[in-house]
């Protein structure tokens, strides 16, 4: 998973601070999700997932497809 929070924010040209404040969390909170020392819980892994437009099973590398999955 910290490989994927990692690439979709260098891919979008974000820091980690930018990062942590989408997510509503402190920078060094972000910083220990990226180093896969903590897990980020499921409600900020699904801001993560909205703000990329890609899927919670994408970020958490169940899957290689990054598209959502659609609303109903």
């Amino acid at each position: 998973m910290e490989t994927r929070l990692r690439n979709l924010r260098e891919d979008n040209d974000l820091t980690q601070e930018q990062c942590a404040n989408i997510a509503f969390i402190s920078k060094n909170s972000y910083i220990r999700y990226e180093k896969g020392e903590r897990i980020p819980p499921l409600d900020t892994v699904k801001l993560f997932a909205e703000y990329y437009n890609v899927s919670i099973d994408y970020i958490a590398m169940l899957t290689d497809n990054s598209a959502p999955y659609s609303k109903k």
